[in-house]
């Protein structure tokens, strides 16, 4: 667990210092001033919502690519038979497009569900998970899958890290100016900063960020809490609560890729600070939320 919550923040936080060491030199290539921040705002709005926007159009590629799903387009065997007419049955109850549906081969009891759009998604499941699962449990999973995708969650999550990705470029340039300022003794060399002003922002956006991680999964668990209460509207409360509890006999670790694995339903067990950057509630909380609401 640990493991993977130090390779989670690892690769969010390279990218947020990749999209400030870019916009850093786009800053200084057109000479953004200091009291210019709504110009700031704006090139920070630009590359924060871009990254944000660009990871969640390409998400549906990059999940087919990095698991090696392979989607049902004519079902071959009764197992996928059954998958496409769940998927199908549900996603008319939800109200949605019917996404495309998909097998990928893992050994851990999992599924996921990704998407630019509402109508324009893709429901994957293990095949660890077809072993491991009834029919009863399996359809839980999948109404739990679906549910995120009538909930908007891809493109909500997408939203919610471009305003963060926005704050943390803009307050780390900010803060960065005005400490660069007191280092320097206010000095003002041509309205320029200095080079440790470059140095400041980079620690300073490795900060914003870990907290701006902090507030995306936060978000994370909340959606997942209201996707299990989907799952039981969908298949049936006693079945989203006997699929969730053959995942807690099932743990393991996630063979998700780390761009998607806030996405699988399974989740983990951490205490303390650790808990604050799972991207899922335990899932003993989420059997208790489920019985309590009934």
């Amino acid at each position: 667990m640990i493991r993977r919550i130090a390779l989670f923040l690892a690769t969010n936080l390279a990218v947020l210092v990749l999209l400030g060491i870019v916009m850093s030199v786009l800053e200084k290539a057109f000479g953004i001033q200091p009291g210019q921040n709504g110009t700031l705002l704006v090139f920070a709005a630009v590359f924060g919502f871009g990254g944000a926007m660009i990871s969640l159009l390409m998400s549906k590629t990059m999940a087919k690519r990095s698991t090696g799903a392979q989607v049902i387009t004519q079902p071959r065997n009764e197992v996928e038979r059954w998958l496409f007419q769940t998927v199908e049955r549900q996603a008319q109850a939800a109200g949605i497009r019917m996404p495309e549906v998909a097998i990928y081969d893992a050994p851990d009891v999992n599924a996921f569900a990704t998407g630019a759009t509402r109508n324009s998604s893709l429901v994957a499941v293990s095949t660890g998970l077809l072993r491991a699962m009834d029919r009863d449990e399996a359809e839980a999973v999948l109404a739990h899958e679906v549910s995120h995708v009538a909930n908007g969650d891809m493109v909500t999550m997408a939203l919610i890290q471009g305003v963060l990705n926005t704050f943390v470029l803009f307050l780390a340039r900010v803060v960065g100016r005005t400490i660069d300022a007191m280092l320097s003794g206010n000095r003002d060399n041509d309205g320029g900063p200095s080079f440790f002003y470059y140095i400041i922002v980079t620690v300073l956006e490795l900060v914003f960020g870990l907290f701006a991680s902090m507030i995306a999964m936060a978000f994370s668990r909340w959606r997942e809490f209201r996707a299990d209460a989907g799952g039981a509207r969908l298949a049936g409360r006693g079945k989203m609560i006997a699929a969730l509890q053959r995942l807690a006999g099932n743990r393991g670790q996630s063979t998700l890729p780390d761009q998607i694995r806030a996405f699988g339903i399974s989740g983990g067990i951490a205490h303390g600070l650790r808990k604050l950057m799972m991207s899922h509630p335990p899932l003993e909380e989420r059997i208790r939320a489920l019985r309590e609401a009934a």
